[in-house]
């Protein structure tokens, strides 16, 4: 068994709003197959990471998640911004269950077991929230992430974190976030949302004894990253 993660894959099957038009991300859903193929088993747990369709809901976005349902292993899915399809996690999982999608899962102020694994997380919110609106969603998101930690902890895993935006980059930190992962003993967090120039931003490494790692399609090569292996294997 093993982990992987890779966020931002941005699926247009189902909407035709292809990402070809950017720099980098030419045939990306037929790379994206292609790796994922080579990689994943049946028996491995892969973290998809927020924007994982364009399409506007679910029942429009079918092609899209029966394309992620075809490849292997098991998917937790976090949302993005711009996964506008997202509503509850019940009607996600009567939508997934109603069409055999049954290796689809929500990742929303829970925690999966995976290979030792407590995987948990949400989605975040900008750096510069200082909006009423923006602080609201941002304090929103804080309670969520420290929600699926709880949920995390309780499964006897060491948690793993995974946000689709960033919550630290080179020059900036989203202290409400920041301070969850601290308070909370996190050592590894992995996170979205850069593509193209805004790589550069990124922050990979450790920091307060927490490794960050940017797991955006475009810049893993549409190739998901390996989170955990079982060492027996």
């Amino acid at each position: 068994m093993a982990v992987f993660a890779i966020g931002d894959p941005h699926l247009s099957i189902s909407t035709g709003k292809s990402m070809q038009v950017f720099s980098g991300w030419s045939d990306y859903e037929q790379r994206l197959e292609k790796n994922w193929r080579a990689l994943v088993t049946d028996a491995d747990t892969v973290v998809v990471a927020g924007d994982i369709s364009w399409c506007m809901t679910m029942e429009a976005g079918l092609a899209d998640f029966a394309f992620l349902h075809a490849l292997p292993g098991q998917k937790l899915l976090l949302k993005g911004n711009h996964d506008y399809w997202w509503a509850t996690k019940s009607k996600a999982d009567a939508f997934f269950a109603a069409h055999g999608l049954d290796s689809l899962h929500i990742l929303h102020n829970n925690a999966y077991l995976a290979d030792g694994l407590a995987l948990c997380g949400t989605r975040g919110w900008f750096f510069d929230a200082e909006q009423d609106a923006d602080r609201k969603v941002l304090l929103r998101e804080a309670g969520r992430l420290r929600a699926s930690i709880a949920a995390a902890k309780e499964t006897g895993g060491e948690p793993v974190v995974f946000l689709h935006y960033p919550p630290v980059s080179q020059t900036q930190v989203c202290e409400e976030l920041y301070q969850v992962l601290i308070e909370e003993g996190i050592r590894r967090c992995y996170y979205g949302h850069l593509h193209s120039y805004a790589h550069a931003a990124a922050f990979e490494g450790e920091r307060d004894g927490i490794r960050f790692s940017l797991i955006s399609a475009d810049y893993l090569a549409f190739c998901p990253l390996l989170v955990r292996r079982d060492s027996a294997l």
